[in-house]
């Protein structure tokens, strides 16, 4: 019929759904968000500690790595399962098994990054007096941050994505709307929340990656530096190593 309107005809495509529902669908965007964002930084405050630990020695990187890898193989309905009993019906379990999920990408990329580190830039260091707390703050981590942050762009796409799991307790953000209109075919809230999830990861890369650029400045030098001496001239007889981070060259 004429001028019927696409959310009784059950389209996909239905600017009406988004008026009418704006309120609901900014609620489920700002959760997703908040849930995705908090597991994120609890992953990587965990990772850090986890990955130096994992660096001491075989003795400790195989239960490390292994247990990492362990956790990221458990399915997401089962995951929760398990941590019911500890967290109930609650955000707090969402959160939980999203950091679980985040540890084996991030615990890989802090320990590639330290690894990195070219062990004549740790001399240089210590050989101007640093210690190894010293070392490990101001050079080896700065130096690690390119792999940390690739890993955190990795983990945060991830965790957009699965945060939609959370829907089975009621804290998926997107995916609150998304399961129930799977069920009742309800073509345009699937397919708006869907769209809003891929912005969302989309979105997040791209911040990430901007904060990565400006965290890094010298992996641009670098990079910069490697094109100037492949386009000839008196610089391109240049030498030298891999770039200090700041806090090396103000020491």
């Amino acid at each position: 019929m004429a001028g019927q309107s696409c959310l009784v005809a059950n389209d996909w495509l239905c600017w009406e759904y988004v008026t009418s529902r704006s309120q609901e669908l900014t609620d489920a965007t700002v959760e997703h968000v908040w849930i995705t964002a908090l597991s994120v930084l609890i992953g990587v405050a965990v990772s850090v500690p986890l990955a130096l630990l994992a660096r001491r020695g075989r003795h400790w990187a195989a239960p490390v790595l292994g247990l990492t890898t362990l956790l990221y193989t458990i399915p997401s309905l089962a995951m929760f399962s398990l941590l019911l009993p500890l967290f109930g019906l609650s955000a707090a379990l969402v959160v939980t098994g999203l950091v679980l999920y985040s540890l084996t990408i991030l615990v890989r990329n802090v320990i590639a990054g330290l690894e990195a580190v070219p062990e004549d830039v740790r001399e240089a260091a210590r050989g101007m007096g640093y210690g190894p707390a010293r070392l490990l703050w101001q050079v080896e981590l700065p130096l690690a941050l390119p792999a940390l942050l690739a890993g955190v762009r990795i983990a945060t796409v991830s965790t957009v994505a699965l945060t939609t799991v959370g829907s089975i307790v009621g804290k998926g953000g997107l995916g609150n709307l998304i399961a129930p209109a799977v069920n009742s075919s309800f073509k345009a809230q699937v397919l708006t929340a869907s769209v809003l999830c891929v912005l969302l990861a989309l979105v997040a890369d791209l911040l990430l990656l901007g904060v990565q650029r400006l965290l890094t400045p010298w992996t641009r030098a670098g990079r910069t530096t490697r094109t100037s001496r492949t386009s000839g001239g008196s610089r391109g007889s240049r030498t030298g190593g891999p770039a200090l981070p700041a806090s090396v060259k103000g020491a």
